[in-house]
């Protein structure tokens, strides 16, 4: 990914390409090539959703950043615990990184900056995300082998494009220096994230797999692609219902400050504010037809007076 992030329109491109040029000779038949060549559209086309330009823009609510941390954390969760499962797998075990790659620990110190201490009670699986992980789930129990098309698919975007998307949710959502709320980006034990992609790449080529099999974990990386695009477009809708909501009512849609249930519009969306809430008392009796016309016809009068005084 480029690090475009003082110009936005640059950000755009190629952002989510996980793929730099091979500094050895390389072979097309090797898997990294293979993978690399075959998911080209799927690149494009997940770089392209409106989220996604959007996060680059800096277009990002903390609602809508804290929910797509929710879907990481269900993702990696079910990833991690395949490749645990696979660990030993001959068709796998090459690329088994625990220490070095694993994010779901990380994303549990992301979720609990956001949500809380109890915030496994305060979160739960999408639809889409859930298709994700039933697939992920399914994979690495009948297809271990494929499990090599959904690792290469996030970890080498993790260690590409998702360090540009730190800095824009750092600068975006004005998050701490100390990278709390992004612990997800960070890669403690990896010194040179460069160097450690041309490993997992070697290591990847160098897996005993047969031209089928290789394009069944091509077949599949295109696949964890839709997945990811379902979930950016689920996303999106609900950065757009955020924003009708906004409309009909008048109100500010909320900006991730605090909790939520304490932020009088929402409450008053949500049912879940008291008769004797101010704010709430004030909202209703505003909607009444006849406060409204007594404050039209005030309204009406005083600038009567105003344009008689300046006469």
């Amino acid at each position: 990914m480029p690090s475009a992030l003082e110009s936005p329109e640059g950000a755009e491109e190629d952002i989510l390409h996980y793929e730099e040029i091979e500094d050895g000779p390389v072979s097309p038949l090797d898997l990294s090539e293979l993978l690399k060549e075959g998911t080209k559209e799927s690149h494009d086309r997940a770089e392209n959703t409106q989220f996604v330009k959007d996060f680059l823009k800096g277009r990002i609510k903390k609602e809508l950043f804290k929910l797509a941390t929710v879907a990481l954390y269900f993702t990696y969760s079910a990833l991690e615990e395949e490749m645990d499962r696979n660990k030993d797998n001959p068709v796998f075990a090459a690329l088994y990184f625990p220490t070095e790659l694993h994010r779901r620990e990380a994303l549990a110190k992301d979720l609990k900056y956001f949500y809380g201490e109890d915030w496994k009670e305060k979160i739960q699986c999408s639809e889409a995300t859930q298709q994700y992980v039933d697939r992920i789930h399914h994979v690495g129990q009948h297809e271990p082998e494929l499990l090599v098309a959904h690792a290469y698919t996030r970890y080498m975007g993790d260690l590409s494009g998702g360090q540009v998307l730190k800095k824009v949710a750092q600068r975006a959502l004005k998050l701490p220096s100390t990278e709390e709320g992004i612990q997800f980006y960070v890669f403690d034990n990896i010194s040179n994230a460069q160097q450690f992609k041309q490993l997992y790449r070697a290591r990847m080529n160098a897996l005993d797999l047969d031209k089928n099999t290789k394009e069944r974990i091509v077949e599949e990386a295109n696949k964890a692609f839709r997945f990811n695009m379902q979930v950016f477009d689920e996303l999106d809708k609900i950065g757009r219902s955020l924003a009708e909501e906004a409309q009909d009512g008048g109100f500010p849609v909320h900006d991730g400050k605090g909790d939520i249930r304490k932020c009088p519009y929402y409450a008053d969306r949500l049912g879940t504010a008291g008769p004797g809430c101010p704010f709430h008392a004030a909202v209703g009796l505003a909607r009444q037809p006849l406060v409204q016309l007594v404050l039209a016809a005030c309204v009406a009068l005083a600038a009567g007076a105003a344009a008689w005084y300046l006469l």
